[in-house]
């Protein structure tokens, strides 16, 4: 599309791709000190309670529809957030021996509430009509029996291909468009978000050229913007109320404005519902001034904010190779802390996608999980958890006034309520949410 071809390169490397530093200097580098930072974080907490609780008056009915009585004591726990803390969960099942399976399991229920799928298309279907369907149903099966939300990755990406795709460029893109629709289609109710295209910014460069030659010709040839497009279409059709993201590695103003200020149907409205951002730190840590101001650039286009892809090492290359330390594991457990806080205290974000849990298997080699080799969560893993189901995690009681109703302040996100009625205990369900009206009635049974 010559009227907006807007992905246009400049020369911005992939972050994950960063030259290696040291681990003392990456550490120096993106201690991010000054008064910008203080600034940013000294706020954090305050902006924590302002948007991510809220408040509410319970009317709580029991078996008989009425109020229960005035003067009980009604339990209130949180069970879900509505803010999505996650990772990929692509090591579900596939690590070393069922004690290293199980540990993983155990250790990502417990903290994380959204899981990231892999759908990479060379590997969902190795055999032309042969499909990974049987894996992913598994894990989303998983993912339901813990009350864990799913995301798919991803649907539009060059990076590699099979070696069953045609030579017919427009072949390609009838099967790459096609394919796009199908998992979209398929897995509407299990799946309904969507890393619908990934780095098209780097759609002709030289790896994806050699490794991906008919994909990545097929894109060429139909234009990348045009592909874009069409990729987002397919996904909208198959799902129309599926939410769509366009994800990159790029942070920087000029991909925002050309890339995702442009991406809009021929009515001037945006064709994707989120913004991904990859925030891989594998060179070194970014700062709570520069997550913060990354937050404000994207947060003008008024959609909210993924960070699909979040990265920070425990140990510094060597030759001995990439591998975890107590200095390291210290440091990023610090910046761990401080990053989650950042993004979780801005309005527009609304999830943060870990890459990788464990360092069994992690991308690049790198010591990038929550958890070690061995299983053995780090101080990055508790630090976190202590904040994800402890600071900001809401358990209360309140006294039962007239009419069955009690009030809460929490974080917003699932609920259940326990009462003692009649000799009996009994339960019931309510979400929290911002815009809901003040008084929920929750039935209790």
């Amino acid at each position: 599309m010559r009227r907006r071809e807007f992905l246009k390169r400049a020369g911005v490397g992939m972050a994950s791709a960063a030259m290696p530093v040291s681990f003392a200097a990456a550490r120096q580098r993106g201690s991010d000190t000054g008064k910008a930072r203080q600034r940013v974080l000294a706020s954090a907490d305050e902006r924590i309670e302002r948007h991510r609780k809220g408040d509410a008056l319970l009317k709580l009915l029991g078996p008989n529809d009425k109020p229960i009585q005035a003067g009980s004591t009604v339990k209130i726990e949180q069970t879900k957030h509505k803010f999505l803390f996650g990772c990929n969960i692509f090591k579900l099942g596939q690590l070393r021996t069922p004690e290293d399976n199980a540990a993983y399991e155990k250790h990502f229920a417990a903290m994380l509430n959204f899981a990231t799928l892999p759908f990479y298309w060379w590997n969902y279907e190795r055999q032309r009509g042969r499909r990974d369907d049987a894996h992913i149903e598994d894990i989303v099966r998983w993912c339901k029996a813990h009350n864990i939300t799913t995301k798919g990755h991803p649907l539009a990406w060059n990076w590699g291909e099979q070696k069953w795709l045609p030579d017919e460029p427009d072949e390609v893109m009838k099967l790459q468009l096609k394919r796009i629709g199908r998992c979209v289609g398929k897995f509407k109710g299990d799946i309904d978000i969507w890393d619908v295209v990934n780095e098209a910014t780097h759609y002709d460069r030289d790896h994806a050229k050699q490794n991906a030659p008919k994909l990545t010709e097929a894109i060429r040839r139909m234009g990348v913007g045009a592909y874009v497009r069409e990729a987002f279409k397919a996904a909208r059709a198959a799902n129309p109320k599926a939410t769509l993201l366009i994800n990159d590695y790029r942070a920087d103003e000029d991909y925002a404005r050309k890339v995702i200020g442009e991406l809009v149907d021929d009515s001037g409205k945006a064709m994707y519902d989120v913004i991904g951002i990859q925030s891989h730190m594998h060179g070194s840590y970014w700062g709570a001034q520069r997550a913060w101001d990354v937050c404000e650039r994207f947060a003008k286009f008024a959609k909210p904010l993924h960070f699909t892809e979040t990265t920070v090492v425990s140990g510094p290359r060597s030759q001995k190779g990439w591998l975890t330390t107590p200095e390291g594991e210290k440091s990023q457990a610090e910046h761990v802390v401080e990053f989650y806080r950042v993004l979780f205290s801005h309005p527009a974000v609304e999830a943060i996608t870990w890459w990788d849990f464990t360092d069994q298997g992690a991308w690049q080699r790198a010591p990038a999980g929550f958890i070690r080799a061995d299983m053995t969560p780090k101080p990055a893993y508790e630090q976190l958890h202590r904040l994800i189901k402890g600071k900001w995690w809401t358990q209360t009681e309140a006294k039962i006034a007239a009419e069955g109703k009690a009030r809460l302040r929490g974080f917003l996100g699932q609920y259940k309520v326990t009462v003692r009625s009649g000799g009996k205990q009994i339960q019931g369900a309510f979400r929290l949410d911002k815009g809901v009206k003040k008084t929920i009635e929750v039935q209790l049974s």
